[in-house]
């Protein structure tokens, strides 16, 4: 197995060190990555100009873009042998609920489904992270029984995972996302008034058991199947009698 690695934290990052450690043990690791951090970055790719990518060792490349553009590229003719799998992460921090829309590590994930590979996002659900190494754990754990997993042709997994030792992870459950409160507000730079930041992630809102701030919470893996289709199919009836009777 071939499996291609891409995060948003940048290729120097603990996670993604990790991460393509403990999957160099059952199978080869290419790992495309930003060469600097670039969390957030959802899924845009860089159109308005060419991109480089940097070899910095064997099987290793940076290039100054987002994780979607890595992914994209990889695939898309810059690495030459066939990919079998995308994994991205082990991202700084969760991955939860809300959280998904902007991540740049789901976006990578999403891309590599997108281009028609398996593919799978991880966090470690903690702003210390401690435990890089549970999460590579988990990471292998999964990876070497994906060809065993029931999933859909356009499903995605988003894997988050408790910042404790190996020994303390109670056990693995399918999930749904949960949702965050709205977001703070932006913080008014206190040296320029002229600038602003934006403010922290909203609370926990929706929590409840079958959630994977449920399970993280309590010590559990998270794992939820995502998909590309955002479509809300039981409102396309109500959509449509609206719009029918708008005179135009």
């Amino acid at each position: 197995m071939r499996i291609l690695i891409s995060n948003d934290d940048g290729y120097q990052a603990d996670g993604i060190i990790q991460l393509a450690k403990s999957l160099s043990e059952i199978a080869e690791v290419i790992v495309v990555a930003p060469s600097e951090n670039k969390s957030a970055s959802s899924s845009s790719l860089t159109i308005g100009k060419p991109l480089k990518p940097i070899q910095i060792e064997n099987n290793v490349y940076a290039i100054n873009a987002t994780p979607s553009d890595c992914v994209h590229l990889a695939l898309c003719g810059f690495i030459k042998e066939p990919i079998d799998l995308v994994v991205t992460g082990i991202n700084f921090g969760a991955n939860l609920g809300d959280d998904v829309i902007y991540s740049g590590t789901v976006a990578g994930a999403i891309e590599g489904r997108f281009l028609g590979l398996p593919s799978i996002a991880l966090s470690l659900a903690s702003w210390e992270c401690n435990h890089f190494d549970t999460a590579g754990n988990i990471a292998k754990i999964l990876v070497d029984r994906i060809d065993k997993a029931p999933l859909s042709y356009n499903t995605i997994i988003n894997v988050n995972v408790p910042d404790v030792p190996m020994n303390e992870i109670l056990g693995i459950k399918s999930t749904r996302l949960g949702s965050r409160h709205k977001s703070a507000p932006s913080i008014q730079d206190s040296k320029d008034p002229s600038l602003y930041w934006i403010g922290e992630n909203g609370k926990e809102a929706d929590n409840g058991k079958g959630t994977d701030f449920h399970a993280i919470s309590n010590n559990y893996v998270s794992v939820t199947p995502l998909q590309i289709d955002q479509t809300k199919y039981s409102e396309v009836n109500q959509l449509s009698n609206w719009l029918e009777n708008i005179n135009y």
